[in-house]
């Protein structure tokens, strides 16, 4: 399949076939659709979801999509070309657009005949919903649980996640953060003023790419390979740059699953304490451990007696995206700095989303849900690698992740992920390129394969079986 045609051209197209349906009749199926104009079941979804924005459509979950009712509408229009010059007069700067093409792509919604092979969430049938339920229910009964929050946290869940992640720490030491990416974010921004380089991991999350850069920050790459950051060549980077901020994902790191080495954990705070800088640890996938994992290292932070370490630990990962509480733990100016970011920013995080979160964790139903979900990751990954193993066992990674929730696959030289993502998205399956974890060029061509949220292991075999004839091909 070829195609030409953008989301709004399709939009476009859609909004004028619309006279030929009467109000409440069903449009053709997003896969009628995707023959009908030659494009991707994404692009479908995007115009039909641009549709439904301007109240011409409605999608019903399970049913399909129906011309709206006939009613009054006011269009406003007007002459917004002004904005275009408004947002870019900052003299002596370039323009500050904002790059969230990575960010809005892993947030977008599959369309239902799509495997999701790319979404960083878990599905609906691996997360703990009664206990969530049940600990939303208890929270909005407890008293007080709909006055405001101390800007810092509720003492109570800030000392559980000081516990949670370093005996050492104390609730003092705890700022309760909207979400992971959102504590990201705020200490990304604390910690380096705009204009100054940041060290990264190579390749390394796309989310923290575009803080960076919306931040006015130069992300300067320091690669990975199977035990982690390279530490021979983090001191280098850092004399290189004058940077005085590195942030690394140390436990299953994303996208390639590795675990820094205990040598190398040493390494990195003696490295930047040396170079007087600051450690972001984004530990977003601790409690994502499989089953045969062995027994993780301690945090960074917990060897840290000099306040170079600010930790990151969410609840979102292993429970739902919409439980967005996350902690951020660190000491001196640096929290106080943090603190302030943060309130400036948002005030604080909902009181009844953290008393619900506090209800969550200390439920016996939490354990027992992380014990399910060690299993069932476990389960999907073995499933996916061994589809991919049959039909192509080059691409397996030798050593497997032993958590998170994806494999990080080297394709041959000549590939290109891009055309390979574009393909596996016509074969009925969406998957992530490569070259968005890099924020250089990328040494070799990559591509990224989720298992948390397809709605079965099964489909994951169906997912691998689809994509023959297009991963089974050399570069």
């Amino acid at each position: 399949m070829v195609s030409r045609t953008s989301v709004a051209e399709l939009a476009g197209s859609l909004r004028r076939d619309l006279a030929r349906y009467s109000p409440d009749e069903q449009l053709p199926s997003s896969r009628d659709l995707v023959a009908r104009y030659q494009v991707s079941p994404v692009t479908v979804s995007r115009a039909i979801a641009t549709l439904v924005a301007e109240g011409l459509v409605v999608s019903r979950p399970g049913a399909g999509v129906f011309r709206a009712g006939d009613r009054p509408r006011t269009r406003v229009t007007g002459d917004l070309s002004w904005q275009e010059i408004a947002l870019s007069a900052e003299p002596g700067s370039a323009p500050r657009a904002v790059d969230a093409t990575e960010v809005l792509t892993s947030l977008a919604h599959v369309p239902p005949e799509i495997i999701d092979l790319n979404s960083g969430y878990l599905h609906s049938s691996l997360m703990p919903e009664q206990a969530l339920a049940s600990a939303l229910t208890r929270a909005a009964r407890r008293p007080g649980s709909w006055s405001r929050p101390p800007v810092e946290g509720l003492s109570e869940l800030r000392g559980w996640f000081a516990r949670d992640i370093a005996p050492r720490l104390a609730a003092s030491d705890i700022l309760i953060a909207a979400g992971g990416q959102s504590a990201l974010t705020t200490a990304v921004r604390s910690l380096a003023a705009p204009g100054m380089p940041v060290l990264v991991e190579s390749p390394t999350y796309p989310g923290l790419l575009a803080i960076a850069r919306a931040a006015g920050l130069r992300p300067v790459p320091v690669p990975v390979d199977g035990d982690g950051l390279r530490t021979d060549l983090l001191a280098g980077a850092f004399a290189a740059t004058g940077a005085r901020l590195l942030v690394c994902q140390p436990v299953f790191h994303n996208p390639t699953g590795t675990v820094l080495s205990p040598r190398r954990r040493r390494d990195v705070l003696a490295i930047a304490r040396e170079a007087g800088a600051f450690v972001i640890e984004d530990d977003f996938a601790r409690r994502l451990v499989h089953d045969d994992a062995p027994p993780l290292p301690p945090p960074l932070i917990a060897a840290d007696d000099d306040g170079i370490v600010v930790h990151i630990r969410s609840l979102t990962k292993p429970a739902s995206p919409n439980l967005r509480v996350a902690a951020l733990a660190a000491r001196g100016p640096a929290f106080a700095r943090m603190r302030a970011t943060q309130a400036v920013d948002g005030f604080f995080v909902p009181r009844p989303l953290q008393e619900a979160s506090l209800e969550l964790v200390a439920a016996p139903a939490w354990e027992r849900h992380l014990r399910v979900l060690a299993s069932a990751l476990k389960h999907r990954r073995d499933i996916l690698a061994g589809a991919l193993a049959r039909m192509r066992p080059d691409l397996v990674p030798e050593r497997l992740p032993h958590g998170g929730f994806h494999l990080w696959l080297r394709l041959p030289d000549g590939q290109d992920p891009q055309q390979v993502t574009a393909a596996a998205l016509r074969a009925g399956v969406a998957i992530t390129p490569g070259g968005p974890y890099f924020s250089a060029e990328p040494p070799a061509p990559y591509i990224r394969m989720s298992y948390s949220h397809t709605d079965g292991p099964d489909r994951l075999a169906d997912a691998v079986s689809r994509l023959r004839g297009i991963l089974d091909q050399p570069g």
